[in-house]
């Protein structure tokens, strides 16, 4: 599937680099909202490398016990985590099939509540789809969406495998008819009845498990507040295409 262009960057085969061990849970279909300050700039494949930093296993452990308990919400109490969270590597990809805003999916009573429970950031990327690389290969990361350059595109897309993820999901459109329909402010945001009593009924695990993942994030945050788990400088399509080097 290709992307569509937003803005001034002509995506080709546009890539995101994230910290671990986001990245990894996003690939194997754990993880189905990438949230952070800005919107989707694409719809499409979306590749994800891996930042070099290597996770702490309390980093781990914390957003491990929270996918546990959000999906226990929705009765999936198997989930099977990497084995391992390979840093500085390509590791596979997902499909943006849209992007809405923080209030809207928490308030869409359409998914399930274990996503809606996702939702954690201003601007939430809506992944399907997902698919890893049998061997994830060494390579050097940017800031923000940037293009995989050529060879390593050809390399990648001849070494991905589909995942089953533990829960499937599939985000409904606003518009049947058009597949780019789902963006910020495309849904009604005002709590619904179901998403209040959801709130009201968490248990204290759940809570904790929440709790444990906003501060996990936080440590690449410069204000304290949760960010995305993204290597970011912000939207490419502002920036003038100039990307940094990922840490």
């Amino acid at each position: 599937m290709g992307s569509r262009n937003r803005g001034d960057v002509n995506y080709r085969n546009p890539c995101l680099t994230m910290h671990q061990p986001w990245a990894s849970l996003l690939v194997y279909g754990i993880k189905r909202i990438e949230g952070r300050s800005w919107p989707a700039p694409i719809t499409g494949r979306l590749w994800i490398h891996a930042a070099s930093k290597i996770p702490e296993p309390e980093t781990i452990k914390a957003m491990e016990d929270f996918y546990r308990e959000i999906y226990a919400v929705n009765g999936v109490t198997d989930l099977k985590f990497p084995e391992h969270y390979p840093v500085s590597r390509l590791l596979g990809c997902v499909e943006v099939v849209g992007c809405v805003t923080c209030d809207e999916l928490v308030n869409w009573d359409q998914i399930p509540e274990g996503v809606r429970l996702e939702g954690q950031t201003k601007f939430c990327w809506l992944c399907e789809q997902p698919q890893k690389l049998i061997v994830p290969f060494e390579m050097r990361g940017f800031q923000g969406v940037y293009n995989l350059e050529r060879k390593i595109y050809e390399a990648a897309i001849r070494g991905i495998s589909p995942v089953v993820p533990p829960l499937p999901v599939k985000f409904p459109l606003p518009n049947p008819r058009d597949p780019f329909s789902l963006k910020p402010r495309s849904l009604a945001s005002s709590p619904s009845s179901s998403s209040t009593s959801e709130g009201n009924n968490r248990s204290e695990n759940l809570v904790a498990a929440i709790a444990g993942a906003r501060a996990a994030a936080t440590q690449f945050s410069k204000n304290g507040n949760p960010p995305s788990n993204t290597v970011e400088v912000g939207d490419n399509s502002r920036t003038g295409n100039r990307y940094r080097r990922a840490q």
